[in-house]
């Protein structure tokens, strides 16, 4: 097991990370989607976590302001969202099939590493009846849902910018 003050410093590694890593994922257009995508996701994530928490599902030894969440802050509104931006930005021309294919091969390591936290550190542990598969047919879930999600959104405004280009002409 590593100790507290390492698993502390890894905390701050990602935040960090995953804070500086935003502005090269958002320069890519369109970045209303991507900031839409984030939004909601790190929104969801919240609040799904934080009944998965209360249910003792899954619980947050070791997490960011354990003041004030119980549930892990940097993994719900910074690592998962910028991890959904990802799957966006290589999925955003792929059809259904693909994008599901690569959301898949996608997150095998995300879970693995998820797999390998719960055994080795104090950053989150697996309550009553929650498993790796759990984690990883929820992300596949929530992942796909979120695309489906911007793909809606995306749809409603190309036909709000055509109908608005063609009352112009």
């Amino acid at each position: 097991m590593i100790d507290k003050k390492k698993q502390r410093n890894l905390l701050r590694t990602m935040a960090i990370i995953s804070i500086g890593s935003l502005p090269f994922l958002l320069r890519k257009p369109p970045i209303k989607d991507w900031l839409f995508v984030f939004f909601l996701d790190g929104l969801s994530n919240g609040f799904i976590d934080q009944i998965l928490v209360q249910k003792n599902y899954l619980k947050y030894p070791i997490r960011t302001l354990p003041k004030f969440f119980k549930h892990h802050i940097v993994f719900d509104y910074l690592i998962y969202p910028i991890f959904t931006i990802i799957y966006n930005q290589i999925t955003i021309k792929d059809n259904r099939f693909i994008a599901f294919l690569k959301l898949f091969i996608i997150i095998i390591p995300l879970t693995a590493i998820e797999f390998i936290a719960e055994r080795k550190t104090n950053l989150i542990k697996w309550g009553r009846k929650w498993t790796v598969y759990h984690t990883f047919v929820w992300v596949m879930f929530k992942s796909s849902f979120t695309r489906i999600i911007i793909a809606v959104v995306r749809k409603i405004s190309e036909r709000q910018h055509r109908k608005m280009s063609e009352g112009k002409q």
